[in-house]
């Protein structure tokens, strides 16, 4: 029998009967698209039909085709989500958790996990840690939540698996069933002593009930820089480093500046124009009422658009997950997941200290990319020595006037020719599901890690200038295995007592990871200069031979944990969580922490005096507290460990004795941080097509650990770790989702905004700061903690425009008449007088911004009208800093500019924000840090726009394909920003610190979505 259902949405379920076919909707696949064939016994008389969202209905069986038309349901469709260690329906979750399932993303094109987040949950930070393929991005989850970089990082769980912040690059975007990201600590609380900095909980695809389906997406593109710097040419480089010669008392350097035209264009040497960018992903996927299996393969393959030679990523996956009915009471499954990556990097993504991009900054326009010209080439400094060659073996240039490590970036990636990194990661669990009645699910689960990475890699001889020289060549090897592994035992319990829902969860779980070790091989002195011969089986002498190892030490976490649900006709709702954890990085006095929350809500939109309306359809108010945990410190922190290197001369002869010492004081008392959250949320439906999400919350952090400051006359060399400062993050967030078809236009829109507020609220007895902080050559720490501020906010000298004349100088005084920089000149910098003391020191540094975004923002569109569809991803930031410090101060005058220093004070009225430029820099315009570092941070990006055409199925159907979809991409566009480096997404440690950042690639992509 055949029929079509009309107006039907998602999964449909029909008793007695079984789905022997199934069709394609508007191209784009779907379970179901209204049209069927059943097999039905012979003396079937009726079918029950019931979708999500519509009444059920019982039909009579007629011969012949049936059309059976459902009606809406007065019940809004209702979502499903992840919680941990288990699901709910969106309608009764009491807890912030945000959704983004295989539809928000299987468009996008391939990359990290972490990207296909960016812009589309609130109260999420996320930024590249590079532009480099492959490069990992930092993730903040409402905010700072404690000093230590790892402590901050979420916990990712994988299909039950954990697995660490940078390691999650091994996963499959395209394999990803949907993302949770659990919030406040009404949701976190069940994962305990790890869920401080929040938890992204990852489901990947399994196999559905049907034939079996095969299907492949596939794109293939070109990447470039969407931006470059604006640098000065070989003639006004000239006439710039002349000026500043002279105003510093010195002689003219260059007699005729025009004569050296544009010069080496450094960054046009190094930034590709196309680099090769391709993704190919192939899955298959089936299964019965007995088994269902879930198989995919995929290769991405990408240059970096900086020196690509030495910059790509080249990664091989695959997965397997099947689900298997062994029994009516017996259930088993599985995922595992594999990947091989190998990846040629730079060496510097984000620092000042050499490699391509930093050259290309700094060295000066006059010098040329490859000299040719025979006399200067066989003379100084390339005659005897072991100098790049290009291909036809002229002698790539070498800067005489820009040295230490700046160096031609093209003879750099040949001294870089052959090395790469390269990983192994298999992740993976298996699970034994027992039901002996109904309600009641007993689970076990093993899951677990293995990784495998390391080092292969080749330096020539070779000679790149004065201060880079290598003269002797090596070939190194490097491995190293990590294994961690988890076991969970839960029980979980459901029962529906008339309008009463309960549902109980006891859980134990142990938890092993940081078994790790690794080992390095140098060999030196190979005979041969190619990378492609170097080899460890060459026989070098002995003295030649280097080998290092390591082995860590293991880190344990044992688990109790419990749940309970509860709600009366899905209107009232609570929730309680407990969690106790045991780590080995505690001592007996606090081994254990308790972490419990609670929450609850109210469906005011189900209560009697609600009345049914056009505006608000539903309404859910909801809150929570709890406490979560960290333990993201080193192992072994509360003893007094002894290490060697306290050697001491003992005895009458005075022989130095080989001694050990402990390195800091023990602390037995060292425990847990704990962090605790309040939170409120609205969830509301509005005219049946916008769903709205408003959320304020507050987090404290108390008792963060930290090296805590000794007297020296202690006479330890290190300093103990204690529980001794508070921080606090206050936020809102709203998101809003829009769903609406008109006609044939189906049209979604979803947006979000998220305001952050960080304040450090204690340090310790006595203390209202800490020394030290992020720091940049020889101006410096660049940023400061102190209480009532955010976390490593700029701190710094704060300027007040440019002197004009002499007359400004020796008028600008304190309250006591004194000349408060009489040493200035015009055309120097005016500072700030904080303290008013008539002089300029460290007293007068100021707060001068956070690179913390206060606001984080992103909008996602998409549309489909017949056969064509549009999707839209923009996202940015705003409210932060950034440092931009794009030119060494530490190598003197010759370094090249950016062009707007041609527009530098050269004369009364001429300038009021770039000084003047002169060797003797004697008001330290340059190298003191001030806001003149300082630039907003705001941007805004469009992120992703696909157009796709999905072909007729008249067409399609002569191959046998339900779909076939051609489209086209832009990733990165266009970028508004007013920020003068190449990208304002800087992640690291510190966000917004630019050093010379990798900026991220524009990229154009033409692909195809097919499948059987």
């Amino acid at each position: 029998m055949s029929g079509t259902i009309i107006s039907s949405e998602d999964n449909f379920a029909l008793p007695g009967a079984s789905i022997i076919e199934k069709g394609t909707k508007n191209g784009t696949s779907t379970d179901f698209d209204g049209k069927f064939s059943l097999e039905v016994s012979e003396n079937a008389k009726t079918i029950v039909v019931s979708f999500m969202g519509f009444v059920t209905q019982e039909v009579a069986i007629t011969n012949g085709p049936l059309t059976i038309t459902m009606e809406m349901s007065s019940a809004a469709l209702d979502e499903v989500v992840v919680v941990g260690y288990g699901t709910q329906k969106k309608s009764v979750v009491t807890g912030a958790i945000s959704a983004v399932k295989a539809k928000d993303i299987e468009n996008m094109p391939s990359g990290r996990v972490e990207q296909a987040l960016q812009g589309r949950v609130s109260g999420l930070t996320i930024a590249a840690n590079a532009g480099q393929p492959g490069s990992s991005s930092t993730i903040r989850v409402r905010g700072i939540t404690t000093f230590t970089e790892a402590g901050n990082d979420p916990l990712w769980v994988v299909d039950g698996v954990i697995v660490d912040n940078g390691g999650i690059g091994f996963l499959n975007q395209s394999d990803i069933e949907s993302m949770e990201v659990l919030k406040d600590a009404a949701s976190l609380a069940i994962y305990g002593s790890r869920a401080a900095g929040g938890v992204i909980l990852i489901t990947t695809k399994k196999g559905k009930l049907g034939k079996l389906n095969v299907a492949y997406s596939g794109y293939t593109g070109i990447s470039k820089a969407a931006r470059t710097l604006s640098l000065l040419n070989a003639t006004e480089y000239a006439t710039i480093m002349n000026e500043q010669s002279v105003n510093g008392g010195g002689e003219v350097i260059y007699a005729n500046p025009s004569s050296y035209g544009k010069g080496t264009d450094w960054q046009d040497a190094i930034f590709a124009d196309n680099a090769l960018r391709s993704s190919h992903e192939i899955s298959l996927s089936g299964g019965n009422d007995v088994s269902n299996f879930y198989a995919s393969f995929g290769i991405q393959v990408q240059e970096g658009i900086v020196t690509p030679e030495i910059s790509s990523l080249n990664k091989k996956s695959m997965r397997l997950n099947s689900t298997h009915k062994i029994s009516k009471f017996f259930t088993a499954g599985q995922t595992l997941g594999y990947s091989h990556q190998k990846t040629l990097n730079i060496g510097n993504t984000n620092a000042e200290q050499g490699g391509p991009l930093s050259s290309a900054l700094h060295l000066d326009p006059i010098t040329p990319l490859v000299e040719t010209d025979p006399v200067k080439a066989n003379g100084i400094p390339y005659l005897g020595n072991a100098v790049m060659t290009d291909d036809n073996g002229n002698p790539y240039g070498i800067s005489t006037i820009v040295q230490n490590n700046m160096t031609n970036p093209l003879a750099y990636v040949k001294t870089r020719l052959g090395n790469y990194n390269w990983s192994d990661d298999l992740v993976g669990n298996a699970y034994l599901e027992i039901t002996p009645i109904d309600g009641l699910k007993i689970r076990s689960t093993l899951g677990a890690k293995l990784s495998y990475w390391g080092f292969e890699g080749f330096t020539p001889m070779y000679y790149l200038n004065g201060n880079n020289i290598n003269e002797e060549n090596s070939i190194n090897r490097t491995m190293n295995k990590n294994f961690g592994w988890n076991n969970e035992n839960i029980i979980s319990y459901t029962k529906q007592i008339q309008d009463h829902s309960f549902t109980l969860l006891l859980g134990q779980g142990v938890y092993f990871d940081n078994d790790s070790y690794g080992s390095s091989t140098t060999y030196r002195g190979l005979p041969t200069s190619d990378y492609r011969l170097a080899s460890f089986t060459y026989n070098v002498a002995e003295s030649n031979k280097f080998g290092t190892s390591y082995t860590n030490n293991l880190h344990k976490l044992t688990s109790l944990f419990s749940r309970i649900n509860y709600d009366y006709k899905e209107k009232y709702l609570v929730t309680g969580v407990i969690r106790r954890d045991g780590s080995s990085r505690f001592g007996s006095n606090n081994k254990f922490g308790i972490f419990p929350s609670f929450s609850a809500g109210w469906v005011a939109s189900k209560e009697d005096f609600w009345k049914e309306n056009t505006i608000i359809n539903t309404l859910k108010v909801r809150g929570g507290y709890g406490v979560t945990g960290n333990d993201a410190i080193g192992d072994f922190g509360y003893l007094a460990l002894v290490s060697g290197g306290s050697n001491y001369p003992l005895g009458t002869d005075g022989a130095v004795q080989i001694g050990t010492s402990p390195n800091a004081p023990s602390n037995p008392d060292l425990k847990w941080e704990e962090t605790t959250q309040t939170n409120i949320g609205v969830d509301a439906k509005l005219f049946h097509a916008l769903d709205l999400t408003l959320e304020f919350y507050k987090k404290k952090t108390t008792g963060i650990l930290q090296s805590v400051e000794i007297p020296g006359f202690v006479g330890a060399s290190g300093l103990p770790l204690g529980n001794v400062a508070d921080m606090e993050n206050r936020g809102i967030e709203l998101e809003l989702g829009f769903n609406k078809q008109f006609g044939e236009l189906n049209f979604r829109a979803s947006g979000n905004i998220s305001y952050l507020e960080n304040e450090v609220t204690y340090l310790g007895q006595g203390k209202t700061y800490i020394s030290g902080g992020v720091g940049f050559q020889s101006m410096g720490t660049l940023t400061r903690t102190e209480i009532g501020m955010p976390r490593n906010t700029f701190y710094g000298i704060k300027t007040n425009g440019i002197f004009q004349n002499q007359t400004e100088i020796d008028t600008y005084v304190n309250s006591e008449g004194i000349i408060i920089q009489p040493n200035a000149k015009p055309g120097d910098f005016r500072w700030v007088d904080t303290d008013g003391n008539g002089k300029i020191e460290d007293t007068d540094k100021q707060y001068l911004g956070s690179p913390i975004p206060k606001y984080t923002f992103g909008f996602n569109l998409n549309m489909d009208y017949k056969s064509f569809d549009l999707n839209m991803s923009f996202q940015g930031a705003t409210g932060n800093k950034i440092f931009q410090g794009l030119r060494r101060i530490d190598l003197g005058a010759a370094p090249n500019y950016q062009t707007k220093a041609l527009d530098r004070w050269v004369g009364e009225g001429t300038s009021n924000s770039y000084p003047r430029l002169t060797t003797a820099d004697t008001n330290l315009n340059f190298s003191r840090f001030s806001d003149f570092y300082l630039e907003d941070g705001d941007y805004l990006r469009v992120k992703v726009i696909q157009l796709g055409y999905s072909l007729p199925s008249t067409v399609i159907s002569r191959i046998g394909a339900q779909k076939l979809r051609l489209f086209v991409t832009a990733e990165n566009l266009l970028t508004f920003t007013h920020y003068t480096g190449y990208d304002p997404e800087i992640g690291g440690s510190t966000f917004g610190i630019d050093r010379g950042y990798y900026p991220q690639a524009k990229s154009f992509m033409f692909g195809a979505n097919i499948q059987f």
